[in-house]
């Protein structure tokens, strides 16, 4: 169990959280990075923007999501009380809109003419959308083509909120060439551009600024469960693939040293087959990917391995800088689900619950379904459910051939 430590304040001002992080980008990206850092800390100081984003949490998200305690599922499993904090509920559908209007409101600040995003499963994407639209800014997502044909819906809803969508066909066609793809277009203007990363991922500051947007899911969460509850849960779970969900949920909970923190990853068709998992922090090792030094999966000569996962928006083979200094610290213990078992939870949720939740989500329902019956009837088990399976119903019956 975790030793009393004080986490604060992550990262440092090169943006390192202990090895990882940092700016990895070309002496004129630089710039532009540290323009973003200095407009951050100053939009964030300002009273005006504190109480915009509170009032758009409030009125247009829906927040603060509620703590649903899954109590026939609990029952079903035996042991462990599972409870549900319910970031599907939200606005368009996942955790992803509490960054977007953050970023959009940051780039309106700025000046900025466009922003360009990259979108996996395109929760993001459709976040994103949303966002610019609300505060008038022009959007341009980037879309691996395998994830398009997968994500139908979300394509559909994107181009209803006015976005452009670019396809990305190189590659494999998923979350990492839309990344590069996105990046690109980025680089060729970024003094009037901004490009909105989708997770704690990338370089300084978009690691500490997605956190930060993303924390209070861990803040609400907390203060939900300790004035319904009387104490802390045992257990906080979270799914990681870029690791915006988890940090947003783990952050508030870092100094209880009673709480055990566990990130999900996924392990798709097993740890033991390369290229067919996307266990960054399991299998992985220190290196650098995107603008950031983190835990990747990696291939003999050092490039980005290919990655699987049925979930697109945890098929990433990085992962964010302070997702891989808590791993190293021991703070957060990381586990992995596969695509099996991440199904099952995903059937089984919805046919006991009445809750259809995302493919990214069911990794981390998995996790406590497995755990579950391994502990006491008086432990508590608190799941980020960081998005609803919309996206996902005409894929998996597919897959399943309901």
């Amino acid at each position: 169990m975790h030793t009393a430590t004080t986490f604060a304040p992550m990262p440092d001002d090169q943006g390192f959280f202990g090895p990882y992080g940092g700016q990895l980008v070309p002496p004129h990206l630089k710039q532009a990075m540290d323009d973003i850092n200095v407009a951050y800390a100053q939009i964030t100081q300002r009273q005006d923007f504190q109480q915009e984003l509170a009032e758009l949490f409030a009125d247009y998200v829906g927040r603060p999501s509620p703590i649903f305690h899954a109590k026939r599922l609990s029952a079903q499993l035996g042991g462990a009380q599972i409870h549900l904090k319910r970031e599907d509920l939200n606005h368009t559908g996942a955790h992803k809109i509490n960054h977007c209007l953050g970023e959009a409101l940051l780039a309106k600040f700025m000046g900025k003419k466009k922003v360009i995003a990259e979108t996996g499963a395109g929760q993001h994407g459709v976040a994103l959308a949303t966002a610019c639209a609300l505060v008038g800014i022009p959007c341009e997502i980037h879309m691996g083509q395998v994830d398009i044909a997968k994500e139908h819906p979300n394509v559909t809803k994107m181009r209803i909120l006015g976005c452009k969508l670019v396809a990305v066909t190189r590659g494999a066609a998923t979350l990492k060439e839309a990344v590069d793809s996105a990046f690109e277009e980025y680089l060729t203007n970024p003094s009037d551009y901004l490009y909105a990363i989708g997770s704690v991922v990338g370089p300084h500051p978009f690691p500490m600024m997605v956190r930060d947007f993303q924390s209070i899911i861990g803040r609400e969460a907390r203060e939900q469960f300790q004035a319904k509850h009387g104490r802390l849960p045992d257990f906080v779970a979270a799914c990681v693939g870029g690791g915006s969900n988890a940090i947003g949920m783990f952050t508030a909970f870092l100094n209880d040293a009673s709480v055990q923190l566990v990130g999900v990853e996924p392990a798709g068709e097993g740890v033991d087959k390369p290229g067919r998992h996307a266990a960054t922090l399991s299998e992985g090792k220190p290196g650098a990917i995107h603008g950031m030094q983190c835990y990747v999966l990696e291939n003999a000569d050092g490039t980005p391995a290919a990655v699987h996962s049925i979930a697109s928006g945890l098929d990433y083979p990085g992962v964010g800088p302070q997702h891989s200094y808590l791993k190293d610290l021991g703070r957060v213990q990381y586990q992995s689900v596969t695509d099996q078992e991440c199904l099952h939870a995903f059937m089984t949720l919805s046919r006991v619950e009445g809750i259809i939740p995302a493919l990214e989500s069911a990794h981390a329902v998995a996790w406590a379904m497995r755990t579950a019956p391994t502990l006491g009837a008086d432990q508590h088990i608190l799941v980020n459910l960081s998005g609803r399976g919309d996206k996902d119903a005409d894929y998996v019956a597919k897959i399943l051939n309901l």
